[in-house]
Formats: C-alpha cells, structure tokens, sequence
C-alpha cells in the first residue's frame, strides 16, 4: 500500500443537484427557495423534501425534512415534482461535460463522481476546477454548479468536497495533513454514521484527532471488518481503493401516494417495480432464484419471501408476486394504510451458472416463457414506453417505477 505524496485525485459533488436542475429547466424557478417532492404539490403536508435548492438550504431548510416543517422555515419555498428522466439527462450531459476536461475515474452516485489527477492537473488543480465550473455554466447552464475537493485519496478529496459548499474548491495537500481535518466531527467520514458512531464512541474514540490518532486494528475491531482498517489507512492518505463487490440484487421501492396506501393500489404499484427489477436483471445478464415482498405500514412492517426455480422472465415472477400477496392479504388487517412497497429479486445467478431444478419441466415450459419475455423487451425497446406489457399495467404514471436515485444512474429502459 502507497502513501501519497502529493494530491492525486478530484472529487466532485454537485451542489443541490436535483433542485438546480429544476431550477435550469425552469426560469421562473431561479433564485427561489426550491423544494423537490415526490408526489403533486396538491398532496399537501403529507410528504417529506426530497431535495431543497441552495436558496432553501440558506434559509434553514434540508432534504428528507418533512414539507409542514420546510414550510414553516421557509413560507415562500416552491414546490415541486421530481422529474428522475430530466436528472438522467442532466447527469449524462454533465459528466460529457466534465471529460472534455479530465477522465472520470469512478461515478459515485447521480451528482457525485471521482477523478485521477495527471502530472498537469496536479500541478494547476485551480485552473482545473475552474475550467470544469466555466465550462458547466457556459454548455450547460448557470444554476447547476459544483464543490470540488483534491487530496491524496478518493475519500479525503471527498470530505475536502465539503468544506466550502456551495460551489467552493478546497485542497488538502499531504504535507499539510492533518491539520484541516482535525477540526471536523467524526461523522463527516464517509461511512460513519448513528451505529458507527455510537461504536467509535464505546472506544473512546469522540472526536476527529481521536480518530486520526487511533490504530489501524483498533478501527477493525470497531467495524468488526477489514473496513476499518481499510478506512484508516485512508484517513492518513493512503492510496486505498474499495474491494469489488458482486451482484446481490435487483430490486425497487416506492413510497405510495397518500390516496393509493391501500392493499389493492399497494400491490398494483409492486407489479411494476417488479416488471423493472425484473428487466433490469435481464439487461445484465443474471437469474434469481429468490422474491421478497416488504411493505411499511403505520402500523409496522411486513415480509415475505419465496423461492424461484432460477428465473427471469415475467410471467415466473409475476406469479410469484401475486402469491406473496395473497400471503399478504390473508396477514394484514384490510384497514391498514401501506406507506411503502419493496420488491426484491435476490439469491443471483449468471446465465452462464445457472442451476435448474430437476423436478421442473424447465428446457420447455420455462423457456417459452423467457422467449415472450425476450419478444416483449425487444418490442418495448424498439417502439419505446409500454406497447406490450404482462397484464394491466397499473398505476399509471410517468415514473410508476423510477424515482430519483442517489447511488444507481438509471437507464433510458426504467422510464418505459
């Protein structure tokens, strides 16, 4: 493991992004106190900001607050509903944008992503950062801007991201570390939050030169993984890349509309996650062999799984799906209001390792259906939106299925 040097990489983070973008799109909207709501501001109270612009975030307001307490910081704050394909867009244009300047090494999440400096970048990060800034607001517009970070790894460069929020550059060279770290708390550490925190604290460790003044097997101990030690060693400016992971999943959630919290609409919503979940695993080449349903409710919770004889196509999981609902519907209280709906496809498996069940006609039946599936995915694709769906396809809507998405950039196909 090498210790850096010198700054060798970029991080940046747009500043409010899902608002900003509404904010590009929209004219009348610049300047305002902007807040992003999943569901038409007719709703009411009756849902939480997903996202507040840099205007809102001034006056006191922050995301995933709730919209009677946004309102009450803010009484002249501007509603609005997301719009996940206009932040697909936005997203791909940007990072255009950006490697027109430098490679972007890694896209972290939809507003967040990671670059390696070369001899030439580390020697100008200012000019660097304030090429990409110029460029963002002459080829894109003036209200998305970014903060950008350089340091010696990817995470300090990512808590240097936000040191000056918004639309700020900050730079941590290593020989003057730890010195502008040392001031922050804890929790401004990529991948410490409440638990972890509560975990540090048992150890005695409480505050930012605590940490740093730690030993990288004290840390393993705490996160009772490689991790911690792994987050050491890049807490002091090692060159630490994360460890690949493989596929555990496909899956998709949504929190219902308040006048669609029932058993019926709860369920019409989960056959479309499904139908999404279900193509996107199709799209990358996998098989499951496991379907869980879960639904929040005001009351509590709700979980059921069943096994799948190695599947992908529609009609296997759809069928599985409504079983699971019949479970639910035998277990649940007829009057109980469903706040959110998962559907999971899990226990994955590559088409080239696929295990059939030997009790199952599989080489006929199950491939008649994966070849309607087949026909069905290439129609839609080819036509676009939904000309040829597995039943009704309920609720109707634009973003049935998408909705904004931090960590995953969603395909053009989750919009169909």
């Amino acid at each position: 493991m090498r210790r850096a040097e010198t700054i060798e990489r970029l991080y940046l983070d747009f500043d409010g992004f899902f608002a900003s973008v509404m904010q590009q799109a929209d004219p009348r909207l610049r300047g305002k106190p902007v807040g992003v709501i999943p569901f038409d501001p007719a709703v009411g109270d009756a849902t939480v900001v997903i996202a507040c612009s840099k205007e809102a975030k001034a006056r006191g307001c922050s995301n995933v607050m709730r919209v009677a307490e946004a309102r009450a910081l803010c009484p002249d704050m501007v509603f609005v509903t997301q719009r996940p394909d206009l932040y697909r867009r936005a997203h791909n244009t940007l990072i255009n944008e950006i490697t027109c300047e430098i490679p972007v090494e890694t896209v972290k999440s939809i507003d967040e992503l990671s670059c390696i400096l070369d001899k030439s970048t580390i020697a100008e990060p200012e000019a660097l950062a304030a090429r990409i800034k110029s460029r963002i607001r002459k080829n894109v517009g003036d209200q998305i801007t970014c903060s950008i970070g350089f340091a010696a790894n990817r995470l300090l460069a990512k808590v240097a991201c936000k040191m000056d929020k918004p639309n700020g550059v900050t730079i941590w060279h290593p020989e003057n570390m730890p010195g502008p770290l040392l001031p922050q708390p804890i929790d401004i550490i990529p991948g410490i939050g409440k638990r972890m925190q509560a975990r540090l604290q048992a150890a005695g460790i409480i505050t930012m030169e605590q940490l740093w003044n730690s030993q990288p097997k004290q840390l393993r101990a705490v996160w009772h993984s490689v991790n911690g030690e792994r987050m050491w060693y890049a807490l002091h400016g090692y060159d630490v890349f994360a460890m690949p992971t493989d596929r555990g999943m496909f899956g998709h959630g949504r929190v219902l509309p308040p006048e669609q919290r029932d058993s019926k609409s709860a369920a019409a919503f989960s056959r479309v996650l499904l139908t999404k979940a279900a193509r996107r695993m199709r799209r990358d080449g996998f098989f499951a062999s496991k379907l869980w349903l879960a639904l929040d409710m005001r009351q509590g919770a709700w979980y059921a799984e069943r096994d799948l004889p190695s599947v992908r196509d529609d009609q296997a999981c759809l069928g599985a799906l409504k079983l699971l609902w019949d479970k639910a519907n035998r277990e649940i209280p007829p009057r109980h209001e469903i706040i959110r709906v998962f559907v999971n496809l899990s226990e994955l498996s590559p088409a080239n390792a696929r295990q059939l069940d030997l009790l199952i006609n599989d080489d006929v039946e199950r491939q008649k259906c994966e070849v309607l599936t087949d026909t069905i995915d290439t129609l839609n694709r080819k036509f676009g939106k939904r000309v040829v769906t597995i039943g009704e396809w309920t609720p109707p809507g634009e973003y049935a299925g998408a909705k904004i998405a931090y960590n995953r950039i969603p395909s053009a196909e989750d919009f169909m």
